[in-house]
């Protein structure tokens, strides 16, 4: 490893310092060459390590996951830069913090003609008013901006500084991305783990790759912890032997060592940020697509991520009417029964209701024609004339109303032989209208034919009242 790694973190470059730092600290390469993944950004001829190395970065947004390099470019920059690098987190610093720095970049362009670099991570914790204290400088050039993020720039970050700036993805690390991080650190005498003669074979590495979900930070404190409580290999050694066998024989992290290890995976999810979103738009959209495994898939991850189970029963119950409807009426039952349950007996007992719910949804079939129909309905009442309700339709409690023609021509269903009259109950003006358009899917097509009996009936009695008026 490069033995320049010590100087991303301060002017004390003694490595038995270094050695107090978290593994995954001490890890951080020093150079492009060691960085390990966001190859389309980093690697050789990257766009945005070209821009660094010649030193023309412009204000950027690094958005991606936890441990996928974010904080680790931003050092990079800092050691390739002639610019002047300033680096806080919006976690510790607030406006006061802001207008110190950028008057001092203000100074600094003035009378020593640099610019300013300026690194703030979890920029998304800055409310509107502090970034945009930001703005003037940078739109001056007196600062380029470095903001890091976990969260959506489109939703977290002013749009006016966000259009001053490129956004550059950083993607999960693979699996394999992070065996060769783990693998370093293990062979890392000066940072890493290389002075502790620690094993791991490829399984275990492998088993630490896949609990990290892509977090390099996560992979390398799992390694660090398991090397605290590995044991020495003594299968070979005699009995006689055993005790200095223990001493010189290297600690061994296995399969069987990571289970103590391994607790709960920890999912990447913001109960309040994008993958929230995300997730639970994959579920709907799985439901609507009925497909039922991809639905109980999603399902659990939001469960098991500590997603609140009555906001997925009120999705739930949301979905059953918008994207099932009358196709097939129990859904909207099933789904409050399931909110219920799970508002009666909690969780985790309470997850199963859910799946149920969550599975008969998406078999269910499937019309939108009840969401469409509000839709339309809502578009007329917001656009059209608001016509008065039609005095017919209007009841008539006191003297004055029946003087007034209030109930006048009402006509009582019940009263018809087929429970149905020509009686026109909108607005004159809407009186063409038909909002509900039920589709040929499940109770639907029943329903759709209930509708053409229900006109055909009431054409009829219009037929017969206009011969009543003759």
């Amino acid at each position: 490893m490069s033995s320049t790694r010590g100087q991303l973190f301060g002017d004390d470059n003694n490595s038995s310092s270094l050695v107090k730092n978290p593994l995954a600290d001490r890890m951080r390469p020093s150079t492009f060459d060691d960085f390990v993944g966001q190859l389309e950004l980093l690697g050789p001829g990257g766009g945005l390590r070209q821009a660094i190395e010649q030193d023309s970065l412009q204000s950027i947004i690094l958005w991606g996951p936890p441990g996928t390099g974010k904080t680790t470019v931003a050092r990079l920059i800092a050691t390739v830069t002639q610019s002047h690098f300033i680096s806080f987190s919006a976690v510790l610093s607030g406006i006061k913090e802001i207008k110190t720095v950028m008057a001092e970049a203000i100074d600094k362009r003035k009378h020593l003609g640099r610019r300013t670099l300026l690194f703030v991570d979890e920029i998304h914790r800055f409310n509107k008013s502090q970034q945009d204290a930001f703005l003037p400088q940078v739109e001056a050039g007196d600062i380029s901006l470095i903001g890091a993020t976990t969260e959506n720039p489109s939703f977290e970050v002013n749009s006016a500084l966000l259009s001053r700036s490129k956004v550059f993805l950083l993607k999960p690390l693979t699996s394999e991305e992070i065996v060769t991080i783990l693998k370093r650190a293990l062979s890392d005498s000066e940072y890493g783990l290389g002075q502790t003669r620690l094993t791991a074979d490829d399984k275990a590495l492998n088993s630490i790759a896949q609990y990290s979900n892509g977090d390099a930070r996560v992979a390398l404190n799992t390694l660090e912890f398991a090397s605290t409580i590995a044991m020495p290999n003594t299968s070979s050694a005699t009995t006689k032997n055993i005790k200095e066998h223990a001493i010189n024989a290297p600690k061994v992290i296995d399969t069987n060592l990571l289970k103590k290890v391994f607790q709960k995976k920890t999912l990447l999810y913001d109960k309040t940020g994008e993958e929230h979103f995300n997730l639970i738009s994959a579920l709907h959209k799985s439901m609507r697509n009925s497909d039922p495994d991809a639905t109980v898939y999603w399902l659990a991850r939001m469960l098991e991520a500590g997603e609140d189970p009555l906001y997925i029963a009120r999705r739930l119950i949301r979905f059953a009417s918008e994207d099932i409807g009358n196709a097939d009426p129990r859904a909207l039952m099933l789904a409050v029964a399931a909110k219920e349950a799970v508002h009666f007996i909690g969780m985790p007992e309470g997850n199963t209701a859910l799946t149920q719910a969550a599975l008969y949804l998406s078999i269910a079939p499937k019309s939108n024609a009840t969401y469409r129909a509000y839709n339309r309905a809502a578009e007329d009442a917001d656009k059209a004339s608001a016509e008065p309700v039609p005095l017919h339709l209007r009841n008539a409690p006191t003297a004055l109303m029946k003087e007034l023609d209030y109930h006048k021509g009402y006509q009582y269903a019940h009263n018809d032989e087929n429970g149905v009259t020509e009686m026109s109950c909108l607005p004159e003006n809407l009186s063409h209208r038909d909002y509900y358009r039920p589709t040929q899917r499940g109770l639907e097509k029943a329903i759709s034919q209930r509708i053409k009996e229900l006109n055909r009936l009431r054409k009829k009695e219009s037929i017969k009242q206009n011969k009543r008026n003759d």
